[in-house]
């Protein structure tokens, strides 16, 4: 089973809460609905999922995470079978002047032997729960719904 870990930063906003997503890079996301994620990255070998994803937090928006209690959020399945555990952090004054990501090698076409560099992610910005609802890829929405219930308990 592939199972990545990520980091959901969240605040409150003047219309409630807010969190942290960004849009994942490269050609294929480019003009598609729902193409932003959790700064999330698969957890290897035998690391614990909250490091991974605070390593993958720095990987791909180009800053380390915030420090900080976090709450599990659990895991959430995608439609891809991918699981992803997810981490909630508050992080009121968390701010990047602009996402510096890492890069991944594509080869585009597929089977052209052409291969180009692509930036995992390639913005990243707070937005509104409600908003996050119809960005996010649809296996990670339910993991706002868990950090509803978390900040109202």
């Amino acid at each position: 089973m592939v199972t990545s870990a990520g980091l959901l930063l969240y605040r409150s906003g003047e219309a409630g809460p807010e969190v942290f997503v960004a849009h994942m890079g490269g050609p294929f996301w480019r003009g598609r609905p729902r193409a932003w994620s959790i700064p999330k990255g698969l957890v290897e070998g035998a690391e614990e999922p909250l490091d991974t994803a605070r390593r993958e937090f720095a990987e791909e928006i180009g800053v380390p995470a915030p420090d900080g209690e976090v709450t599990d959020l659990g895991e959430h399945r995608q439609a891809s079978g991918k699981r992803v555990r997810v981490f909630a952090l508050a992080a009121p004054s968390f701010a990047v002047d602009a996402v510096r990501s890492n890069t991944v090698r594509l080869e585009l076409p597929r089977g052209s032997g052409r291969f180009v560099e692509v930036p995992e992610v390639d913005d990243a910005r707070w937005v509104p729960i409600d908003e996050a609802r119809t960005l996010l890829v649809a296996g990670q929405v339910p993991a706002l719904d868990r950090l509803l219930e978390h900040l109202s308990s």
